[in-house]
């Protein structure tokens, strides 16, 4: 059955289920989504068509209607996880269809019989929806599903746990209301403990999972930090690694490298991994994935690398792996099959091979693998070009690059498709912005170079690029040799390979797309306005790129001119000047400094387009501020056409059958009448078919005024689809705000009775301080008797000494005083110990400080001996930056002299082509001149020939 036919027939289903809910009308509406699921329908969401919306909002609805049966459901749940094949499928059903809210309700129906076939189905579903997708927290029935899968994944059932993880996992990346909402539940204590347990499952799947989620739950509080301490992370490294390089499948591996990334971005666990000992042993073998053919790996592991790359720490941990020399075999690296010898070995070639591979993978298969190895390879020259060294393996690698980013130039044809043509203009920016990034990196910069005789090649490749000389030496040796470039010698690599007529070609191939109205070019209302910034993008890289290489390659220069006085390149410029992106407005000013001193470059038209462009964004501005839901029209318009046509129809097939009844019925003697009558109706045939055929032509306005009114129906119920989503999203935000506000109260109500009682031990802890206050006046006043005493104390230990003969009837009454004496003796020795400590210490300070003056005094002359010296070095630096100045204004009036006549023999190219137009021009009118003029004088001296005969 034709597709068109086929969902037709769908509508009509879905419209009569909607009508009369029957077994009747169950049956019917599953058999023609059992039709429409044989059918391939993998672009149906794509096309853009109103038909295909219009089914799946109806199937969405039936889904989602509680008295709907199950095995219909199931149908439908099918047919829809087929749709969802790639991201943007995905994307238009949960953000355009709700379908994310409409699975939910059905597992919730359903939550009593968790291992009902549908509910596993659902969550399999919901999980492909939900992958890198943020879901609202205000939506329906997400309360009611995170409570699901909390309760499943603390059962033991093997079956339900698995889904119910990866649903949890994708639902806690990257959003935070979410994680705050499972925080604050009161069960979370013994949902962490579950999810620690798995943690020595026999699956790996199951560890992914629970690692992903714990990560987004616990990474930044107490039980994160336990978690993912010193102690246990390198295991968790060793861990996660593994399960890359030997997964249970590509499910598994893209989980594991999420959990890196994620675990990545936070700084500590970061600055772990810049400490893991065998991180160039595991990158190693996440890079021997690379070797394979499936497009969905390469690109986890490139993403891999790019996070990577975003730490510093080990960006060039990664460079040393991927620019690492790999013997003889590196130059035939690239003729490898991209999938022999998996478990054959460890491969005798550089690790850059397969990146290389994948760059030059074709864009339809892997467009995301070609744009990735991109940015890393940008990620990565910038690391291994950023010193003052630059090894042999980076340049010989740079060697092998520029041919494959060169070929990647080529290619564009205007037959393309308009995705193909966005990608390739995608392609062509991030190459061009890495070769200008070569040339900035090496332009200037010293090489230094320590070759032995095992780099003979490198060295070979070096000076064949670099330093452009030919020798005929079969081993080269150089030892703590240093090379220094000029500007004009470093830009040799690329400006060898790059020539003016590619770079030309390139951007009038960009340009001949705007010309032909392409809709890569056009700006129509919706999402299509980023494929003009891509467009833009690509035109002024490339040109940017050939005003790098305007001094060093031939004809480059006049070829860049030429195309910046291009009435062509007003678009890319208008749309590149209001961009909301800084390297392309500032790409696009550089290029409009260039441009403007130009004789023919069309400025008013510039302007003109820059207006166009803001007012453009100022009405889509205005529309929508203003745009309000129409209300919902019932479709039932859609048969009125076909009944007015049948009843038609019908009349005249019971005319015809009246007429040939009665043509039985009429005697032969009657045939005079019959033909009267066959004569009338004759007429009166004629007279239907002209009303008959302007009927069509009514019916044919009318079925077209339909279908724009049925287009404009589906417009109408997607937006109100919408704004009834925004409102139950508002609804619940305002529930959820004056739920707040509740319990904010109640914090402040608490909040002030702390206040209180806080006042009140203040005042407490003030008495007590007055108290204190008081025993430590008391306190001073026993310490001056005390001081008293030991005074007296002394006075009577000398009339002691004289009353020694009164001893013994007094020994009993002074054994007390002696007791105390002595413990104030030993105080006292204490304190003059700690006395002289105190004054040895300040003689040595004081010394100390002495020698110290005396080296100050000492640097003091040195430094004014030092600034006498500053002065004269001063004065003659004075002396050469004059010299230099001088010389410099002189280079520049030189320069200028140069642009001036490249200028105007640019200009005078352009005028001596319209010389020529107009000279073809004038020979033409003189040959037809020439042509009249024999044909006058042949008409002339024939005529006299005539009259002579005659």
């Amino acid at each position: 059955m034709d597709m068109t036919m086929c969902l037709k027939s769908l509508l009509l289903a879905i419209q009569q289920h909607r009508d009369c809910m029957s077994t009747q009308t169950t049956a019917k509406l599953q058999k023609q989504v059992e039709e429409l699921s044989g059918l391939k329908c993998d672009q149906l969401l794509s096309s853009g068509k109103m038909l295909p919306s219009e089914c799946v909002s109806g199937l969405v609805e039936v889904a989602g209607n509680p008295n709907s049966c199950p095995v219909l459901v199931g149908t439908i749940v099918a047919l829809l996880a087929q749709l969802a094949h790639d991201e943007d499928s995905r994307e238009m059903l949960h953000s355009s269809y709700n379908l994310t809210s409409t699975l939910a309700s059905v597992i919730h129906q359903h939550s009593a019989t968790p291992g009902e076939p549908l509910v596993l189905q659902c969550l399999q579903v919901l999980q492909k929806l939900t992958y890198n997708t943020r879901v609202f927290h205000s939506t329906n029935y997400i309360h009611e599903l995170i409570a699901f899968l909390m309760t499943n994944i603390q059962s033991h059932n093997d079956d339900i746990t698995m889904p119910c993880l990866g649903l949890m996992a994708n639902l806690c990346r990257y959003n935070h209301s979410i994680q705050g909402h499972i925080k604050s539940l009161d069960n979370v204590k013994a949902f962490y403990r579950t999810l620690v347990n798995f943690l020595a499952h026999n699956s790996l799947t199951v560890v992914v999972f629970t690692l992903s989620i714990l990560a987004g739950l616990t990474l930044n509080d107490k039980v994160g930090e336990k978690l993912f301490d010193a102690k246990n992370i390198h295991q968790t490294f060793q861990l996660v690694f593994n399960i890359i390089v030997n997964g249970d499948g590509t499910l598994t591996r893209k989980y594991s490298v999420d959990l890196l990334v994620d675990l990545l971005k936070s700084p500590k666990i970061a600055d772990y991994l810049t400490r893991y000992e065998h991180f160039s042993a595991c990158v190693s073998q996440v890079m021997g994935l690379l070797h394979g053919k499936e497009p969905d790996s390469a690109a986890k592991v490139l993403e891999l690398l790019l996070a990577v790359c975003s730490v510093s720490g080990l960006r060039a941990l990664l460079c040393g792996v991927v620019f690492q020399p790999a013997g003889p075999r590196l130059r035939a690296g690239l003729g490898r099959r991209p999938g022999a010898g998996r478990d054959g070995g460890p491969k005798p070639e550089q690790p850059g091979v397969s990146l290389l591979r994948w760059l030059s993978g074709p864009l339809e298969s892997a467009e995301s693998c070609s744009l990735k190895a991109l940015q890393l390879f940008s990620e990565l020259l910038e690391e291994a070009l950023a010193g003052d060294s630059v090894s042999p393996c980076v340049l010989s690698f740079v060697e092998m690059l520029l041919p494959a980013l060169l070929e990647l130039l080529k290619g564009l044809r205007l037959a393309q498709g308009d995705a193909q043509l966005r990608r390739h203009c995608l392609r062509t920016t991030h190459v061009t912005h890495l070769l200008i990034h070569i040339l900035h990196a090496f332009a200037g910069a010293p090489v230094s170079l320590r070759i032995t005789l095992s780099h003979p090649v490198s060295l070979c490749l070096f000076a064949s690029h670099f330093v452009s000389l030919r020798l005929s030496c079969s081993v080269w040796v150089v030892t703590h040799e240093t090379t220094h470039f000029s500007e004009d010698q470093t830009r040799a690599l690329v400006s060898r390979q790059v020539g003016a007529q590619l770079c030309l070609s390139q951007v009038e191939s960009l340009l001949a797309c705007c010309q032909d109205n392409s809709p890569l070019t056009s700006q129509p209302h919706g999402s299509d306005g980023d494929h003009v910034q891509v467009f833009a993008e690509a035109v002024l890289k490339t040109l940017d790129l050939m005003s790098k290489l305007r001094g060093q390659v031939k004809d480059m220069e006049t070829s860049f001119y030429r195309m910046l006085q291009d009435q062509r390149m007003v678009s890319p410029f208008s749309v590149a000047l209001t961009s909301h992106h800084r390297d392309t407005v500032q790409t696009g000013l550089a290029l409009l400094v260039e441009a403007t001193p130009l004789p023919d470059f069309p400025s008013l038209i510039l302007g003109e387009s820059i207006a166009a462009n803001n007012a453009y964004r100022q009405r889509e501005l205005e529309l929508s501020v203003k745009r309000v839901a129409v209300e919902e029209v019932p479709p039932t318009r859609s048969f009125t056409l076909s009944d007015s046509s049948n009843s038609s129809t019908k009349s005249v097939n019971s005319l015809i059958e009246k007429m040939q009844n009665g043509f039985e019925l009429q005697e032969p003697g009657e045939d005079v009448r019959v033909s009267e009558i066959i004569d009338v109706y004759e007429q009166k045939l004629s007279a239907l078919a002209a009303k008959e055929s302007r009927l069509q032509d009514l019916l044919e306005a009318k079925a077209l005024a339909l279908s724009q009114a049925d287009r404009l129906i589906a417009q109408n119920r997607q937006q109100k689809a919408q704004a009834e989503a925004e409102a139950r999203q508002l609804g619940s935000l305002l529930k959820e705000a004056a739920r707040r506000r509740e319990q904010l109260q109640a914090e402040l109500g608490s909040q002030v009775q702390e206040v209180e009682r806080s006042r009140a031990d203040t005042q407490e802890l003030l008495q007590h301080n007055g108290r204190l206050q008081q025993d430590s006046l008391e306190h001073q006043a026993l310490k001056g008797a005390y001081n008293t005493l030991l005074s007296r104390f002394s006075e009577a230990e000398q009339q002691l000494k004289d009353l020694h003969t009164s001893q013994a009837s007094l020994t009993k009454q002074t054994d007390a005083l002696r007791r105390s004496h002595e413990a104030l003796r030993l105080q006292h020795d204490k304190t003059v110990s700690v006395l002289e400590e105190r004054e040895s210490k300040v003689k040595s300070l004081q010394s100390d400080l002495q020698q110290r003056g005396d080296d100050i005094t000492a640097l003091r002359e040195q430094l004014k001996a030092g600034e006498v010296q500053a002065k004269e070095k001063e004065r003659e630096r004075r002396e050469l930056e004059e010299t230099v100045d001088m010389l410099r204004k002189e280079l520049n009036k030189t320069e200028q002299a140069r642009k001036d006549a490249n200028i105007r023999a640019s200009s005078l190219e352009l005028q001596k082509d319209q010389v020529a137009v107009k000279l073809k021009q004038k020979e033409d009118e003189l040959n037809k001149h020439s042509a009249m003029i024999a044909m006058i004088h042949s008409l002339s001296s024939g005529k006299t020939k005539n009259d002579l005969s005659l």
